[in-house]
């Protein structure tokens, strides 16, 4: 039976059995800052960005914060309202019918599952790479390079930070502070190291500083800016985690907004820091440390921590990516099992994955099944692909392309009564979210497009199709599959009738 609650209240059906009053903005920051993962994410995709726009790497950092920046606000005010921690899924759901907001909620799940393959498997790299610099063997260091040894590897990463994550929020939120703190404390020693040697004349690049690396609009293909975007779109990419976590919030109308946005700004001044410090230094070559080295691409600060800090040096910066991995891994599975956890209240997915354990107050099933898909889709595609990172960083960014534009898209509508109210909600409620979903939506279609072709990504393909194909557009064709057969086993939630369209002002459903 359906009853209304007023809205701002507990949204979910009877409670979802979450952990309440737990998490302040700075907490919700160092959980969004965790999940970005900036260690892990510059070292796996800047080797990508300049592999498509070369010099124009900080022109393409802007660009790509500035959709996101947009988005947030989307985010922001949904969670003002209503919120939830299925976040996209229910406020698109609520907005724009249940179709859209199941696939919403698949891009948001199916996105999160697959970065924790990547983290996991950046993990297992650095780990071998950490252990055998400390002692001192080159065979151990290279482990990680060992097929098989790497699957195992990752898979091990993946089992403990599922076991940690399902130990509850509070728990988390203490080791993230230590962990984020460290790598973002030796991230900004390496690019200031990097920086001086540049500045000094004492780099392999040769270059000279030049105000025209920040300008997108010259020396640049569509193609080239899109595919650029797409790495750039990834670097910012977890961001959202904080608003998952509203229910969990001290505040929760107020608290997850502000530390989203908090975080995003944050990881735009160390990306623009370490972009233009690490190109400065090493150039945008395709041989030796040059960035765009295709033997190096998806792991820089591997090629560039020993030239830029030494000996000492290079073993603290693989301990900071290896640091940086293990809060990731933790902090990425809260807003995967958390989206599922709302996808199960509302009968989007079957039942199993509502439950929460009453001890931890956290989804333990979903958690788990996050950690398993993840583990299942690295090992296929490791064997699939020899570049897998490279594959599934342009993948994963036509995938966050999708839903945070549906969400944007999806806010513009749930508030259009309140367009005009004020010069606050004519910014916030309109204009921000339509440019930014109408930039994502942009990107999305022609990312698409270049994806067929091989050459995008590693080279990788299935019947002459890029693999980034597949792995992008092809997951989301097979989440529509999946909802068809979702809708035919229980076609209650596909009939608006647990969590019904609605717009601003209009109350939540709840379940009894």
């Amino acid at each position: 039976m359906l009853i209304q609650n007023s809205p701002g209240t507990d949204s979910a059906p009877g409670g979802k059995g979450l952990a309440t009053n737990k998490v302040g903005v700075l907490a919700g920051a160092v959980l969004s800052i965790a999940s970005i993962a900036p260690a892990y994410t510059t070292t796996a995709s800047l080797g990508l960005i300049v592999a498509a726009v070369g010099l124009k790497m900080p022109a393409l950092l802007i660009a790509g914060f500035i959709p996101m920046f947009l988005a947030a606000y989307a985010y922001r005010e949904f969670n003002s309202e209503t919120p939830d921690c299925g976040a996209s899924f229910t406020w698109s759901a609520r907005a724009l019918g249940p179709y859209v907001g199941w696939m919403a909620g698949w891009g948001s799940v199916i996105a999160v599952v697959i970065v924790l393959a990547n983290i996991a498997a950046v993990g297992a790299n650095f780990l071998y790479m950490f252990v055998g610099k400390l002692v001192g063997s080159e065979h151990l260091a290279t482990l990680g390079d060992n097929k098989l040894i790497n699957i195992a590897t990752t898979l091990a990463f993946l089992a403990a930070a599922g076991w940690a994550a399902s130990r509850g929020i509070t728990s988390s939120e203490r080791v993230q502070y230590v962990l984020v703190g460290f790598q973002m404390t030796v991230l900004l020693v390496f690019a200031g190291m990097a920086l001086v040697k540049a500045m000094s004349g004492d780099s392999p690049s040769g270059l000279s500083f030049d105000i025209d690396w920040f300008n997108p609009l010259t020396g640049l293909t569509l193609g080239a800016f899109a595919m650029g975007l797409i790495g750039s779109v990834f670097l910012y990419w977890g961001w959202d985690t904080a608003l998952t976590l509203g229910e969990e919030c001290k505040d929760p109308q107020r608290t997850p907004g502000r530390a989203g946005v908090l975080s995003i700004l944050t990881v735009l001044g160390t990306y623009l820091l370490l972009a233009v410090s690490l190109m400065w230094y090493a150039g945008v070559g395709d041989s030796g440390i040059g960035l765009g080295n295709p033997e190096t691409s998806d792991n820089v600060f591997g090629a560039l921590a020993k030239p830029v800090m030494g000996g000492g040096g290079e073993l603290l910066l693989y301990l900071a990516v290896l640091v940086s991995t293990i809060a990731s891994l933790q902090a990425t599975f809260l807003p995967a099992a958390r989206a599922m956890l709302a996808m199960g209240t509302y009968k989007a997915l079957p039942s199993r994955y509502a439950s929460v354990h009453p001890g931890y107050q956290v989804p333990r099933f979903a958690t788990a099944v996050a950690a398993v898909v993840a583990g299942g889709f690295y090992t296929l595609t490791a064997l699939l692909s020899e570049h897998v990172l490279q594959d599934t960083i342009a993948a994963l960014g036509i995938m966050i392309c999708w839903y945070y534009g549906l969400t944007a898209f999806a806010c513009v509508w749930y508030f259009r009564k309140r367009w005009f109210a004020s010069a606050r909600d004519f910014a916030f409620k309109l204009l921000f979210p339509l440019l930014g979903g109408s930039m994502l939506l942009i990107i999305f279609v022609i990312s698409v497009r270049e994806s067929l072709d091989p050459a995008t990504g590693s080279g990788a393909e299935i019947f002459g199709i890029g693999l980034v194909f597949y792995l992008g557009f092809g997951i989301l064709v097979l989440g529509a599959l999946l909802m068809l057969v979702q809708r035919w086993r229980d076609p209650e939630y596909f009939r608006g009738r647990t969590l019904p369209r609605a717009v601003s002002g209009d109350p939540m459903p709840t379940l009894i």
